[in-house]
């Protein structure tokens, strides 16, 4: 998304190419764009260097986002299945989810009440480190998750109150009754399935590979089988970070249940995306993986503060 410098400065350069393509020009009277030729080049060189990560945009898996609901409140997750059946059949969802996929979006800040036993409240376990489906922004939050929580809360007639908690307690959470329902960017897995109800799915979503700006391992790969071949011949003196109890870490370190066979190089748990992409960029592991929505959007935040 913080690319589009470089963009629009290799746009030009087509555009200077196909206008001398276009047409001949008197040389005597032809401007001269040799030196702002060597100056965009120059400066998109520059805006690369910056660069401190990159992501390697081939997909890893494919998996369905879903909310996990309180299995005693079969009525919320009718509901709730109502509700995003709504959304998408009249654009919400998709205007939600474009807010965060545009330079120009204005993605909605949201507070959260205090629970109140007293008052009828929908109670939303999450992560709030997952952007662009949940972060935290001062006292409050803001993501896709979070803006389809507080329609739903809206459509139901209750106050929306957020528990913020580690990704590995929301099921647990919710399965012991301090939340309602359950949203952080959740992928439908069966064993998830013990402790919440799904409702259907809202978003399709993808694991991908967060690297080094100058790591070259990845370049030459065009397939997922490409991208494997790499991956499988990392020895265990390479460390992958991820975040703790999300696919990303089923995938380095292997499950049945997930249908991982595992790789090699060591695997190492963070309590969010940010946190793993930071160690790598200071050396500590040498990739990070990630679902790629907030891939993209850990990549260009640390991209940007260069």
């Amino acid at each position: 998304m913080k690319k589009a410098l470089a963009v629009i400065l290799a746009l030009s350069m087509i555009a200077v190419v196909f206008a001398a393509c276009g047409k001949t020009e008197d040389p005597t009277t032809a401007p001269d764009t040799t030196a702002a030729t060597a100056d965009d080049t120059t400066a998109a060189d520059d805006t690369a260097a910056a660069a401190k990560v990159k992501t390697i945009d081939i997909s890893l898996t494919d998996e369905l986002y879903a909310f996990g609901v309180n299995k005693n409140e079969p009525e919320l997750l009718e509901k709730t299945n109502a509700y995003i059946a709504q959304i998408k059949a009249d654009g919400t969802l998709d205007a939600i989810v474009a807010k965060y996929f545009s330079e120009d979006g204005a993605p909605a800040v949201i507070a959260s009440a205090e629970e109140d036993a007293s008052k009828d409240q929908l109670i939303v376990a999450t992560n709030a480190a997952f952007p662009p489906f949940e972060a935290t922004e001062g006292d409050a939050y803001t993501g896709i998750d979070i803006e389809i929580m507080a329609g739903l809360a809206e459509s139901l007639g209750k106050e929306l109150v957020i528990k913020n908690v580690e990704f590995a307690s929301v099921f647990s959470t919710v399965d012991a009754g301090y939340a309602d329902i359950t949203a952080s960017g959740i992928t439908i897995n069966e064993s998830r399935k013990e402790f919440v109800d799904f409702t259907d799915s809202y978003y399709t979503a993808s694991q991908i590979i967060i690297a080094p700006a100058d790591d070259t391992a990845f370049d030459a790969c065009a397939t997922l089988e490409d991208v494997e071949a790499v991956l499988k011949g990392l020895g265990a003196d390479v460390t992958i970070g991820v975040q703790k109890g999300t696919t990303g870490q089923f995938y380095v370190e292997g499950d049945e249940d997930w249908g991982f066979d595992g790789l090699t190089a060591a695997c190492k748990a963070y309590d969010s995306g940010a946190l793993a992409v930071s160690d790598m960029v200071n050396g500590n592991v040498q990739y990070v993986i990630i679902d790629e929505a907030p891939a993209k959007s850990i990549a260009d935040s640390v991209n940007a503060a260069n």
